[in-house]
């Protein structure tokens, strides 16, 4: 069936937490001039490419299931060039590249606070006052090359509410994830983090690239002929290059807009180094991490990107994806909404991966039933069956106040309140501003933390159990909950994730 949905990809944090859950504004898809469009076969992709070379317009594809994005160079070219794609036969759906960004629940509303901010912004600028403005972040650095690790306990593993929490240090005595890769699609890693860089994935088909990570030379040449030159670590899917790092706007400028340096707390919980004598560790420390950036430093980002993200990881070997973004405002009514998307989660369930996401952070900061509310946050909410939808816990047990639940939809609740992990610069904390002057102080909060926490739990058990599936996998992380009151309606499990149970033997 061609058709062409309306979906407005939309979220709300509320002050004090960050979600990492996007959104994006709704589009008309009869005057947009980007659209992702699916064919029937390579052939008619092939086709098409030479008619739009000749037109000035643009197709790149999205590495799968013959999905295009094509962009016309001007609404009256796309809308002469409409009527043909929809008549072909050779075309098998169009709809629009929903534009997604983080949307910051720290965006001040209030107009005298508003007024004050900008004028401390333009002051801080003129003066150049890093205590307002934060210390400008690298220019995609090259990745470090360290020597050999030091030995010793993390020194601030004590801050890990979570990780203690989950009982991850006897879950260590049978896995540590050995091996497992599992790909971070969000906004990029800072990996020159000194608790990050050693864990990071190697792509042994490029020169230079080794899982030891000592040699890192690049040669401009695609060596393992997958379509990207260089890609040693990952992938950069907003600037398109090999280095796919987390620019992050700085501290004032996050009252405005922008991502905080969002993936690379979450790779932190998925897989910081443990016993290194610096900084957390991982629920999966010895586990590999994809570095995938579809999201920019503005918190905005498309469709494409993600398709293209998920992609890349799959291909590439990923058994786990974590995936801390989403959307809120698909029509459960309308199954091909977002299509695209649908068929490549589904296609990365045919290949054998986990699909871990964020369960969502309700509307301006108040949580959500995604089984009953009109606009579910997806892709946690889609009906397919590898996918784990996480929602947050405090310290108590409690569901996070921004965090959505489902008895059919939400699988397991995870830690996402007040979480310590590494962030931008090599650091490590669990907030993410802090400007008493404008009374303004808020924390790592959101399912966005909840889902790494599962993704390093999947990895953990399946480095121990090998040959077990995605399905092994899920079933066991959900039956090895810790069943908690908050939950006991509000998820598939009725619990939380519980690793110490998980890898009992």
């Amino acid at each position: 069936m061609k058709r062409i949905g309306i979906i407005v990809l939309a979220a709300a944090i509320g002050i004090g937490s960050w979600t990492g859950v996007a959104n994006a504004a709704s589009s008309d898809p009869d005057s947009a001039t980007d659209l992702l469009v699916q064919f029937a076969d390579a052939s008619a992709i092939h086709s098409f490419s030479l008619v739009a070379q000749k037109n000035g317009s643009k197709m790149e594809d999205l590495g799968g299931g013959h999905w295009v994005r094509m962009q016309f160079k001007n609404s009256e070219l796309r809308g002469l060039k409409m009527q043909s794609l929809l008549a072909d036969t050779r075309v098998l759906h169009v709809q629009p590249n929903y534009k997604i960004r983080l949307l910051e629940d720290y965006r001040i509303h209030d107009a005298k606070l508003k007024a004050l901010v900008a004028r401390a912004r333009t002051h801080a600028q003129k003066t150049g006052n890093s205590h307002l403005l934060g210390n400008p972040y690298p220019d995609n650095p090259a990745f470090a090359v360290k020597g050999p690790p030091t030995i010793g306990p993390d020194p601030k593993i004590s801050s890990q509410w979570g990780m203690l929490d989950i009982g991850i240090e006897t879950a260590w005595k049978q896995s540590r994830g050995e091996g497992l890769i599992v790909a971070v699609i969000d906004s990029g890693i800072d990996y020159t983090h000194e608790d990050l860089v050693d864990n990071l994935w190697r792509n042994s088909g490029e020169i230079g690239a080794d899982n030891e990570g000592r040699d890192k030379s690049t040669n401009g040449v695609d060596d393992d002929g997958n379509g990207f030159v260089d890609d040693l670590i990952g992938w950069d899917f907003v600037s398109n290059d090999n280095k796919p790092y987390d620019f992050a706007v700085n501290p004032i400028d996050l009252l405005g807009g922008g991502n905080p340096g969002h993936g690379t707390h979450c790779a932190g919980n998925v897989a910081a180094v443990a016993d290194n004598a610096a900084g957390v560790t991982g629920v999966a420390p010895r586990a590999k991490i994809m570095g995938l950036r579809f999201i920019s430093e503005k918190g905005t980002g498309d469709t494409a990107g993600a398709i293209q993200s998920i992609n890349y990881a799959v291909k590439m070997g990923a058994k786990i994806l974590s995936n801390s973004w989403g959307s809120e405002g698909e029509d459960p009514k309308e199954p091909e909404t977002n299509k695209a998307l649908r068929d490549t989660i589904t296609n990365a369930m045919n290949q054998g991966v986990l699909f871990v996401a964020a369960a969502g952070n309700g509307h301006l900061g108040v949580g959500y039933d995604n089984d009953t509310d009109p606009k579910p946050a997806y892709p946690a909410s889609y009906d397919i069956d590898n996918i784990v939808s996480v929602a947050a816990l405090d310290k108590q047990d409690n569901l996070g106040a921004f965090s959505n639940w489902g008895k059919r939809s939400v699988d397991i609740g995870a830690p996402g309140v007040v979480v310590f992990s590494t962030t931008i610069g090599g650091k490590y904390s669990d907030v993410v501003i802090d400007l008493p002057q404008f009374g303004i102080f808020v924390t790592w909060d959101g399912t966005s933390m909840a889902a790494p926490h599962v993704a390093g739990a999947a990895a953990v058990y399946w480095a121990k159990h090998p040959n077990a599936t995605w399905r092994d996998v899920k079933n066991a992380l959900l039956n090895s909950v810790k069943p908690i009151p908050a939950l006991a309606d509000k998820s598939v499990s009725g619990g939380k994730l519980n690793v110490e149970k998980l890898m009992q033997p």
